[in-house]
């Protein structure tokens, strides 16, 4: 079952969703991404104003292109299937 915009567990609003913000830049010369898990937010407005803060700082600036926002519902599974080599 799936619970999506917000319940309310004593009084208090409990977000059904979260929103994960994460860098990802490669370089041309090298095969390789740099990947960094920045956070999690109650909502897409939040997670943008992290990125107006990070945006300035060293490196950051550099890769303005490489914030992405994920959405997620809580309680669920997101990967489902198996991981391996070769199977």
């Amino acid at each position: 079952m799936k619970l999506w915009g917000q319940r309310v567990i004593s009084g208090e609003k409990i977000p059904v969703n979260v929103y994960v913000l994460e860098h990802i830049y490669g370089n041309d010369e090298c095969e390789s991404e740099n990947y960094k898990f920045l956070g999690v937010f109650d909502s897409a407005e939040s997670a943008e104003k992290a990125i107006e803060f990070l945006s300035g700082l060293p490196g950051f600036r550099d890769y303005p292109d490489g914030f992405l926002i994920e959405k997620y519902a809580m309680n669920d599974v997101h990967w489902t299937e198996g991981f391996g080599w070769g199977e």
